[in-house]
């Protein structure tokens, strides 16, 4: 199996705040009186530290911008990952696009507060700047992950109340497909990403943790023995088959290399013949952030239900 980076591991985008930097201020039409002045201290991996109440410029180096959108918190500057997806390009229109190597531009964006993995670079820089949580990928489950940053940004409530309300229309959409389709029908997701195919376990983002986890419908058995651990596994495109269930869910990048999906071995898959592959938008399907997981949902709702 292949090292890779992912989006949800290689969003590793950087903000720095711009500290009283009036040109800065200019340039965003902006004060640093528009900053929260009230601190509440957030218990975060790495211990207690003193974030703003309300923050309001807020920088997002990872894969944890549609949390924040969820929320209704205002972004100032996101990474390359969430720029491109196409369900956030509305409301991330004038946010500007960041990197760790960004220092100077993120720092022109005078945020307040800044959320990035633990992989992020320069958090020594950043943290001077303003105050910067970090999360490792993976760590707590993806729910988990949303209502720590629903208590980050002093929105806990809110995020309580999504979460139960999506874990109830989750496992209600599951029953009703579960008893369509079976309850020892198998489902796959796969994805090519940089000419490579990738099969996905039960928590990485491209709904696997809506199917798996919420819905409880099946992986293959041998999905369950290469990907449910390390939450991928890389495979070539003769051996699909071994891994294809009875419904394949392919997360596709239209600008990539799809010539596998006109191959003999690709066309006699069951799950192909009998029309049950279901083809989404990776750009749109990479996230676990409440944005995409209504998407998510809807699109499930939709291919396996007809609704």
């Amino acid at each position: 199996m292949k090292k890779i980076w992912f989006p949800l591991m290689l969003l590793l985008v950087l903000i720095i705040s711009a500290c009283g930097n009036h040109s800065a201020e200019n340039k965003e039409g902006s004060s640093t009186k528009e900053k929260s002045s009230e601190m509440i201290t957030y218990q975060s991996e790495n211990g207690p530290i003193k974030v703003p109440a309300h923050p309001k410029r807020v920088v997002v180096l990872s894969s944890f911008a549609g949390d924040v959108m969820a929320l209704n918190v205002k972004l100032v500057g996101v990474d390359s990952w969430s720029k491109m997806n196409p369900r956030f390009q509305k409301q991330l229109k004038d946010v500007a696009e960041v990197s760790d190597e960004n220092i100077e531009k993120i720092m022109e964006l005078n945020p307040d507060l800044i959320i990035g993995l633990s992989t992020t670079k320069n958090i020594d820089k950043l943290s001077k700047i303003a105050p910067t949580v970090t999360y490792t990928y993976g760590k707590v489950d993806y729910l988990t992950q949303f209502l720590e940053i629903g208590k980050l940004l002093n929105k806990e409530k809110e995020a309580k109340a999504w979460i139960e309300d999506f874990k109830k229309r989750a496992q209600k959409a599951g029953e009703e497909i579960r008893a369509k389709i079976g309850e020892n029908a198998t489902v796959s997701v796969i994805e090519n990403f940089n000419k490579q195919l990738y099969v996905f376990g039960n928590n990485w983002g491209r709904g696997t943790e809506i199917l798996y986890q919420e819905m409880k419908l099946k992986m293959p058995k041998k999905v369950e023995e290469t990907a449910l651990k390390p939450g991928y596994y890389a495979l070539s495109p003769e051996a699909l088959p071994e891994f294809a269930g009875d419904y394949l869910i392919i997360s596709k990048n239209a600008d990539t290399d799809n010539s596998f999906q006109e191959t003999e071995t690709y066309k006699n898959i069951p799950a192909v013949k009998n029309g049950r592959v279901f083809e989404a938008n990776a750009k749109e399907f990479y996230f676990n952030d409440p944005i995409t997981l209504d998407y998510q949902l809807d699109f499930f709702v939709k291919h396996f239900l007809g609704k």
